[in-house]
């Protein structure tokens, strides 16, 4: 069977040159006789995989010295409840921007602990936009600032790094991390879920200010608690082994392709061809203010769309898989992370041209 171009939201593509050398490693990885999912998490083989991914990840995004680094189960989502957990501290507020679905599955993880001051919101807008800097209403006394950069559903993103003065600014980079260049000292807490840009579902990357440590709540349960993964070396408890040694695989398929400047080029050129063939078509809409477009999610409908489905059915027997746009807003949606090479971009526009001469 030949592999489609799979437009999946998450999990999502991966590099072929990654799943074939996995498929070679699968049985026996190195000189153990064993497969790496065979492999002690604590025995020396495995420790090495763990901490070359870590230097790769550290090279990629030139991460300071002064923040840890941890590989952990649970996703994204579950970081919604243990990020307010692990920096509130003594404070008893925080603040959100809210901007689509995962931020709003985020504020209401972190009203169980604190109050959440929503400093800017663009629901009355349909999440259509991302607010600008100056309509910030930021507490200067809140424990941290969350945003997220990119929202997965609505295709909404930030065209710049909010300013959150002295307060500690917190990302979910869950659809963006390892997409383009990021100046890591400008947050004191980053997080992403691997399904996007990095592996396999059920890892999360933490990247953390060492300094923001040692705040957690007593209650929660150490293999949640930042400081003491950080102390374990991500290995408290059994971290999720093999999508650490395929987030490893996929760092250095990027540091070989030129790292996250290189990727940045590729990935720009083929959203900003996305969304011209988008704009100049006429018969397909994006609901996206321009300067909050996405460069990893792009929605989009046909017309009024009343021709969604059948462009779904179509797409798919085209061989562009996942198309469907999320539940709660319908349409197409096609996500272009680092592995979804440019001539898939170039097949859904051609595809994309075609449908839309035989639907006039």
């Amino acid at each position: 069977m030949n592999r489609v171009f799979n437009f999946s939201a998450g999990p999502a593509a991966m590099p072929v040159e990654v799943l074939e050398q996995a498929q070679q490693e699968l049985t026996c990885w190195g000189d153990t006789g064993a497969s790496v999912m065979e492999l002690s998490h604590r025995g020396k083989p495995f420790v090495g995989v763990a901490e070359q991914a870590e230097r790769d990840l550290r090279e990629l995004l030139a991460v300071p010295d002064d923040y840890e680094v941890l590989f952990l189960q649970g996703g994204a989502t579950a970081q919604f409840n243990f990020i307010p957990q692990n920096l509130l501290g003594s404070a008893s507020s925080c603040d959100y921007i809210s901007t689509g679905q995962w931020s709003l599955k985020a504020i209401a993880e972190a009203r169980k602990f604190a109050h959440v001051n929503v400093a800017a919101s663009s629901e009355s807008d349909n999440f259509s936009s991302a607010p600008s800097q100056s309509q910030l209403q930021l507490d200067s006394e809140a424990a941290y600032l969350h945003y997220t950069p990119n929202e997965t559903i609505g295709g909404v993103e930030f065209g710049y790094v909010p300013d959150a003065g002295n307060v500690p600014l917190v990302a979910d980079l869950s659809s963006t991390l390892l997409s383009r260049p990021l100046d890591v000292s400008r947050f004191g807490l980053i997080y992403a879920g691997a399904q996007k840009n990095i592996g396999p579902s059920g890892l999360v990357v933490v990247i953390v200010r060492k300094s923001l440590l040692g705040r957690a709540n007593a209650t929660l349960a150490d293999a949640f608690n930042y400081e003491k993964q950080a102390a374990a070396g991500s290995m408290l408890n059994t971290p999720p082994t093999y999508a650490w040694y395929i987030a490893g695989l996929v760092f250095k398929w990027l540091l070989q392709r030129g790292g996250l400047t290189a990727m940045a080029e590729i990935n720009k050129r083929k959203a900003d061809k996305l969304y011209q063939a988008i704009d100049a078509s006429g018969y397909y809409r994006n609901p996206v203010a321009t300067d909050s477009r996405s460069w990893m999610n792009v929605p989009f409908i046909c017309g009024d769309g009343s021709r969604d489905k059948a462009f779904l059915e179509q797409s798919e027997a085209a061989g562009l898989h996942a198309l469907k746009g999320h539940r709660s807003v319908g349409g197409m949606r096609a996500s272009i992370y680092n592995a979804m090479p440019e001539q898939g971009v170039d097949a859904l526009i051609e595809f994309m041209a075609e449908f839309e001469r035989v639907s006039s």
